[in-house]
Formats: C-alpha cells, sequence, structure tokens
C-alpha cells in the first residue's frame, strides 16, 4: 500500500517566490495548493485541510499574523512561516500566536523539506503518544520519567527534567521564552531567561557530547531553544 500524498498550502503574494516553491514541493513529492491572500488562503485551508501551511506575513489584505490567529482558532495544522521579517520580534510574535516554525527568506530547499518533514513529525498523533522517546544516543520513556544517554541511566532535576520533556513534547519546534517559563516554572513571578540558560547549560553537560557544539539542544538566539530531531 502507498500512503497518501501531503498536501502542503502555500500563502504568498510574490510570483516568483510561489514559483520557487511550485517546483521545489511538487520535487519533492508533495501535492501543491497555493494562495495570494490572506482571505484566499483562509479559504483554501477550509475547503482542503492541508497537512502543512507555509505562511508569508506580508500579505496584500492582512498581516500574516492576523491570519494566523484565525487559523489557530479552530486548526492546529502545522504552519510553517517563511518572510523576509528576520527580526526577533517577528519570529516571537508569529511563534507566540501560533506557528510551528520560521524560516527567513532567503532559505534554501533542502532546509524548506527538512522543515516540513519535521513539522509532519510532530503533527504525527502516533508519535505524540509515544512513551519512550529515542533520538540518538537518547532514551527517554516517559512513563518511568528515566532518561538513558548511551544505555547509561542520567539523573536530572525535576526542573532539568521538566525542561527537557517540554522540549521533548515540542520537538522539532521553537520554543520560545515565554511559553518555556510557562510550561515548565508556571508562570512563578520571577522567573526569567536566565533560569532557562541555566537549566540549558546543565542539561547539555549531562545529555550532549560536546556541551560547548550541542548536537541536538539548539539556541534560537534571542528567542527560545529547540530540540533538533535528525532526518
Amino acid at each position: 500500500m502507498t500512503s497518501a500524498p501531503v498536501h502542503v498550502l502555500l500563502v504568498e503574494d510574490e510570483p516568483q517566490m510561489r514559483r520557487f516553491l511550485r517546483v521545489a514541493l511538487e520535487g519533492g513529492g508533495y501535492r501543491y495548493l497555493e494562495a495570494s491572500t490572506g482571505e484566499e488562503g483562509l479559504t483554501l485551508a477550509v475547503q482542503h485541510r492541508p497537512d502543512v501551511i507555509l505562511l508569508d506575513l506580508g500579505l496584500p489584505d492582512m498581516d500574516g499574523l492576523e491570519l494566523m490567529t484565525r487559523l489557530r482558532a479552530w486548526s492546529q495544522t502545522p504552519v510553517i512561516v517563511i518572510s523576509a521579517r528576520g527580526q526577533e520580534t517577528d519570529k516571537i510574535g508569529a511563534l507566540d500566536v501560533g506557528a510551528d516554525d520560521y524560516l527567513t527568506k532567503p532559505f534554501g530547499t533542502g532546509e524548506l523539506l527538512a522543515r516540513i518533514r519535521v513539522a509532519l513529525r510532530h503533527a504525527d498523533p502516533g508519535a505524540a503518544e509515544e512513551p519512550v522517546f529515542r533520538l540518538g544516543r537518547w532514551q527517554v520513556d516517559l512513563t518511568r520519567r528515566q532518561v538513558l544517554v548511551a544505555g547509561q541511566e542520567v539523573h536530572l532535576t525535576p526542573l532539568e527534567y521538566g525542561l527537557f520533556t517540554t522540549l521533548i513534547r515540542h520537538a522539532g519546534k521553537v520554543v520560545t521564552h515565554r511559553q518555556l517559563l510557562k510550561e515548565v516554572w508556571g508562570g512563578v513571578a520571577g522567573a526569567q531567561p536566565l533560569y532557562l540558560r541555566v537549566y540549558m547549560a546543565q542539561l547539555r553537560h549531562k545529555l550532549e557530547e560536546d556541551a560547548s557544539r550541542p548536537r541536538y539542544l539548539q539556541t534560537e538566539p534571542g528567542i527560545g531553544y529547540r530540540l533538533r530531531l535528525e532526518d
């Protein structure tokens, strides 16, 4: 049996970018839909229920953040923002209203296709329910709260474990400082991004082969952190 084709909806007003992405996506084996305005994008999203949405922020009829907010009112479809806006505030704003990832133009075809594969894995309900998370030398039994690195158990403090498992739940996605502080510290007054840097450094020393050059626990400067998934 062959799996159903993956449908990607592109919401982008630049004709050249739409042509570039059409070639890249169809060449990657994806079914392709496109819209040049926010309203058209919303209509296609309702009619076709795509598996992934690629969203530009600079649309002619509405800001992409508004479209993102309207999408999230009824849909959890993975959304990857593709935008020329590269400021940290733009990225944080998009992620905080529900985007799954953010690519700054210009970007390569390989990186885009890799981000789509990660978004699809994260959206897989079966993957989300798996009680044992495996990545590289890591094995995390989420039921027993046991963390193994190369077969050896590693002790994590409650806050370290909370930070690690929060990143696992959002594996492949950028998680903002604000979201991590809320989920791990529960919005405790005084919790600051400094706490995240301290605990992330401790996690890297315990889990990464080279803490100074982390392979999986990656920093998104000024925004947050991402647990990188291998392709």
